[in-house]
C-alpha cells in the first residue's frame, strides 16, 4: 500500500474515527487527571497521590474490585459455554430455525434496567416463585432469593441479557466452517466432543474472544443488575464509584475507582482472550 494511498484512507476515517477518538481520549484524559487532583470540583486543584492512597487502602474498594472481577468472569465464560452448543445446534438450517434464533436473541432488544425488574417480579419475596412453590406444597414460607449475598441473581442477568451477543458471534463462525472440513474430522473417527476441540473451537477462536472480551467490559462495569438484583453486602466498581459521588462528593476518589475499573476491564478482557487462546491450542493436541 502506498504512502498516498493510506493517507486517503486516513482522512476518509478521521470524521468517524477522529470525533470517537477525541471524544474517548478527552474522558479518559480528565478521569485520570482527577484522579491525580486536578478537575477538582468541591476544593482546591492540584497534584496529590492522597486520592489512590486512600482508595486502594480501603478494604471496600478491595471488596468491588474482586466482585465485580468474580461477576464479569463468570459472566464471559458462562455465556460462551451456553452460546456454543446452541451455535453448533443452529449451524445448519432446520425448520423453525429462524423462529428459535429469533427467540434465543430476543433478550438483545430488551434494556437492562427492564430485565432487572421483571427479574424481581419472579423472585421477589412474594414473587411468582415463591407463590409457585407454596402452592405445589414444596414450601410453607416464602424463600428470600431477592439480593443473595453471592450475587447469583445478578449472574442469571448477566447471562440472559449477554449469551444472545455470544450466539450471535459464534454462529456466524461456526456457520463459516466448511462442510468437508467437518465431514473430513469424522470421518477420521472424531466424535463430537474431538471435533469441536481440534475442528471447530480452534476455527472460531476470534469470535470467542471478541464475545469474551465484548462482555467481560460489560459486566465489569454492570451498574443496573447490581443496583436492583445484586447483593447489598458488597458493591460492585461502577456502584461504589457513584456512592463516593453523591454521598460525600468526593469526585477524585470517584475517578481513581473509574480508571481502576477501565484497568481491569482492559486487563481482564485481555487476560481472558489470551486464556482462551492458550487453553484452545492445547486442547488440539
Amino acid at each position: 500500500m502506498t504512502l498516498r494511498r493510506t493517507l486517503t484512507i486516513a482522512a476518509l476515517l478521521t470524521p468517524g474515527l477522529g470525533l470517537i477518538l477525541v471524544m474517548v481520549g478527552s474522558v479518559f484524559y480528565i478521569a485520570v487527571a482527577q484522579s491525580f487532583g486536578y478537575y477538582n470540583l468541591s476544593g482546591d486543584s492540584a497534584f496529590s497521590l492522597d486520592h489512590w492512597r486512600d482508595v486502594l487502602g480501603s478494604k471496600q474498594f478491595g471488596r468491588s474490585l474482586g466482585y465485580s472481577a468474580y461477576i464479569a468472569i463468570i459472566s464471559a465464560l458462562g455465556s460462551i459455554a451456553i452460546a456454543y452448543p446452541l451455535a453448533i445446534w443452529m449451524r445448519k438450517p432446520f425448520r423453525g430455525s429462524l423462529v428459535v434464533g429469533s427467540l434465543l436473541k430476543a433478550p438483545l432488544f430488551v434494556p437492562g434496567l427492564v430485565a432487572a425488574f421483571l427479574f424481581l417480579n419472579v423472585v421477589a419475596y412474594h414473587g411468582v416463585l415463591n407463590q409457585f412453590l407454596m402452592w405445589t406444597g414444596l414450601t410453607d414460607a416464602p424463600i428470600r432469593f431477592q439480593n443473595d449475598r453471592n450475587g447469583f441473581g445478578v449472574i442469571f442477568l448477566q447471562l440472559w441479557k449477554n449469551m444472545p451477543l455470544a450466539l450471535l458471534l459464534l454462529t456466524g463462525a461456526v456457520q463459516g466452517i466448511s462442510d468437508e472440513v467437518v465431514d473430513a474430522a469424522r470421518d477420521l473417527g472424531a466424535g463430537p466432543l474431538a471435533r469441536f476441540r481440534k475442528v471447530i473451537a480452534p476455527l472460531t477462536v476470534q469470535a470467542m474472544q471478541a464475545a469474551l472480551i465484548i462482555i467481560f467490559i460489560g459486566a465489569a462495569g454492570d451498574f443496573a443488575f447490581q443496583v436492583t438484583a445484586g447483593p447489598t453486602n458488597v458493591q460492585s466498581m461502577a456502584q461504589y464509584m457513584v456512592f463516593l459521588k453523591t454521598s460525600f462528593g468526593r469526585w477524585n476518589q470517584a475517578a481513581v475507582v473509574g480508571v481502576s475499573l477501565m484497568g481491569l476491564a482492559l486487563v481482564g478482557a485481555l487476560g481472558l482472550a489470551g486464556l482462551a487462546r492458550l487453553t484452545l491450542r492445547g486442547l488440539k493436541w
